[in-house]
């Protein structure tokens, strides 16, 4: 089995949330098999809302980013985690 390259997309609670707090909460909770790939980057939204793209290197098996998304999703201030991309390398 190869690898996958997951771009994931982390929505926070409000514009008010604290990025910078939200990115070292989401960098501890990555699940062991998963690897953090470059820098976690802010993607202007609208009205100041800025969401959080991760991406990650995970193993090609059954529900690879599942354990990822399932541990985002439970870090205080995420609205909603979303896969945007997912392919090979």
């Amino acid at each position: 089995m190869g690898d996958v390259a997951a771009k994931i997309k982390i929505m926070p609670e409000s514009v008010e949330t604290d990025l910078l707090g939200l990115k070292e909460k989401l960098i501890t909770v990555i699940p062991a098999g998963a690897q953090l790939h470059g820098d976690i980057v802010e993607e202007p939204i609208a009205f100041g809302l800025k969401a959080l793209i991760v991406t990650l290197i995970v193993n090609d098996e059954e529900g690879g980013t599942e354990p990822a998304e399932e541990a985002f999703a439970k870090v205080s201030g995420v609205e909603n985690v979303q896969v945007l991309e997912a392919y090979r390398i």
